[in-house]
Formats: structure tokens, sequence, C-alpha cells
């Protein structure tokens, strides 16, 4: 998303300098970026980009930002990276009417109705919606109106959800610009649905795996990379763990790109007794270079004995390090059959696996 706005800034011929704020997090990332050779400005001159991270909230992250400006900087455009598929055009009309007026919104007028309420349960009163607007980034502002409302709001300890509204609370009128409907805010896991299509992208495609394996006696039990302590194990060619089979045979089922025994045969001597973590993480490594990323992956286990509620954490862990994902997008869980089927006799255990990646998208990149 940060990338496609810098993109974006990049195409935007008004715009001379570039400060990107961001999450220390993703300091090292923002510097690749802006190692690729900058756009030229209008002007003929370079356009000079640099980054800076943010502080604990959004007025503290524009303040930092804003000292990072020349000094002569007439006017100063601000824009959410929640907000990538923003047209050069759309911050173009921004910082003209910023220059005409002094400070300038980019905004909607509200197509819903709106309802006032204290406790978020009962609604006590409809408001005008005909006075109302939503407002977007980007804002524009002549440069010294935006640092003296950020002075002011700092010198008296005051906030607000936006420039604007600091700019507004120092005493001066903002200027409409009419937004764009397609200048989605990425807020819910939903709007990246919406932000693909709108893109002319596909959505997140899901995924579906299934694996089993006997158990018998004389193997480790292993599941999502843990041994768990077992007279029995799981027989098969590689380690058997079942939960990291299921896992990447639905992530290869997201991607079109057949199954774990395609990519794996339990013919193949290399994958004797390898630990299905490294065949997972060389999965991973597909979805990377298929430009997708891993939304979420959620599993089960089913299984009568050993009981495996404590295991669980690890397994999630072992599975996310593997994938390059973070642990809040995989889910890990168990079961039992209640003694039926071949599971609950004992005989053997199975994983089920579901998953979302990314949708491709073609369309900023031209393809």
């Amino acid at each position: 998303m940060l990338r496609w706005v810098l993109e974006a800034c990049r195409a935007t011929p008004a715009l001379d300098e570039t400060v990107l704020i961001v999450h220390a997090d993703d300091a090292e990332a923002v510097r690749i970026w802006l190692a690729e050779p900058p756009l030229s400005s209008g002007s003929g001159e370079s356009k000079t980009e640099r980054m800076v991270v943010g502080g604990e909230a959004r007025p503290e992250s524009v303040a930092r930002g804003l000292r990072e400006l020349d000094p002569r900087t007439e006017l100063v455009l601000v824009h959410d990276g929640a907000r990538p598929l923003v047209s050069p055009a759309l911050m173009e009309r921004c910082l003209e009417a910023a220059r005409a007026h002094g400070a300038a919104v980019a905004a909607l007028p509200l197509s819903d109705s709106v309802k006032w309420s204290d406790d978020g349960v009962w609604a006590e009163r409809s408001l005008d919606r005909g006075r109302l607007w939503a407002a977007q980034t980007p804002q524009a502002f002549r440069y010294p109106i935006l640092l003296e409302a950020h002075r002011k709001a700092a010198d008296e300890g005051y906030s607000a959800t936006d420039d604007a509204g600091l700019v507004e609370r120092a005493g001066f009128p903002v200027f409409l610009v009419p937004g764009e409907r397609t200048n989605l805010k990425i807020t819910h896991p939903e709007d990246l649905v919406m932000a693909a299509c709108l893109a002319g992208g596909e959505p997140p495609s899901p995924g579906f795996g299934y694996d089993a394996h006997r158990l018998v006696a004389g193997r480790p039990l292993v599941l999502g990379g843990v041994t768990v302590p077992s007279l029995m194990g799981l027989l098969g060619h590689s380690d058997a763990d079942v939960l990291t089979h299921a896992v990447c045979d639905a992530i290869l089922g997201a991607l079109g790109a057949g199954d774990i025994g395609v990519h794996f045969p339990d013919t193949d001597p290399a994958y004797k007794g390898i630990s299905s973590l490294i065949l997972l993480k060389r999965v991973g490594e597909m979805v990377a270079a298929a430009a997708r990323h891993v939304v979420h992956v959620d599993a089960v286990v089913v299984a009568q004995a050993p009981r495996l509620a404590e295991h669980l954490p690890a397994m999630r862990a072992n599975l996310a390090a593997a994938l390059g994902a973070p642990v809040e997008r995989v889910s890990v869980k168990a079961t039992t059959t209640e003694g039926l089927g071949f599971a609950g006799r004992g005989e053997g255990l199975e994983s089920y696996a579901v998953c979302a990646l990314t949708g491709r998208n073609y369309c900023r990149q031209g393809e």
C-alpha cells in the first residue's frame, strides 16, 4: 500500500519533495524503494525523497515529516498510506486549491443517512446529511499555515483526527475539494478485497488442504514442527507432519500449483525424513515468487490422542515462521472425533487447512 502511494507521488508533477513517514518495522523496505532512481519533476529538477520514522500518534508523525521539508517550501500535501488508490490528479487538485485558498481537503458529501447516538445502541436523532462531508486525504496547505496549526496544537495540548482539523482549530478556513470514491481507506479486512477489485486485480484466492497418516510404533509424532510426546508416531516418507502437509496443500491450491506430492514426491530420496517445515518454507517462497502474500491460514488436527492443546502455540509459531508471516495470520486448532472413524480408533491422524492469499494485481505495474 505504501509503495503504491510512493508511485502516485512520483507521478504527480507538482510534488518536488516527498517525505515518507513510516513505522520503524517498515523502515528497511522503504529504504530499498527510495534507492530506486527517482522520476524527474515538472521543473526539470530531481525529486527529493527521504524517510523518517513516525511518532506515537498522527500529529507527532506529521510534525516530524514537516521538520524534514525544505524551509522554502510553499505548499505541503499530507496523505495517508492507508489510501493506496489515490490518483495524481486528486493530489494536483488539492495543491491548486491550497495555493488559492490556503488550506484544502479532499472530501465527499455523505450519501447515507446519519444517526446520532450517545450510547452506541439507540439512535437519538438524525443529522442533516446535506451539510456533512466525509474527509479524505490528500489534504494540502500553505506550509506556514500547517506549521502554525501544529505549533498551536502542541503548545495548547489538543489534537485532531486529521491535519485539516488542526488547521480549523487554529482559525484557518479549509476549502473542500471533491474527492474520489475510489480513494478508499483500508481499515477493515474486506476493504482489501474492494481495493483489489478497484485496482483491476483479483480478490484474495482461497485454498483447501487435507492430509492423513497412519500411526505406528517406533516413529516420532511431529505436528507443526513440534515433536509431541507419544508412544506412536506417523508413518511417512518425510517426517509425516500431517498438519504441515495440509497447510502446504492449502497454499498450493490457492496458487493453482497442484499438491505437495507434485512438488515433493515420496519417491525422491532427497525428501526422506525431511522436516516438513522445510517444505512449507519452499511453498512460502513460491507464494512470494507469485507476488502474493499469506492473508490467513486456519488449520485443525483431528486426533483422539495425545492431547495437543499445550503444543498448539508452538505449532502456530513454527508454521508462521516457515511462511515468513506474522503469527496472527496463522491459526491452529485440535479436536477429536469422539471415537468415530480411523482417527477416533487411534489408527491415524488427519488434518484440514484453509488459507487465503492476496490476489494478483496488474493495474499499478502496467502489466
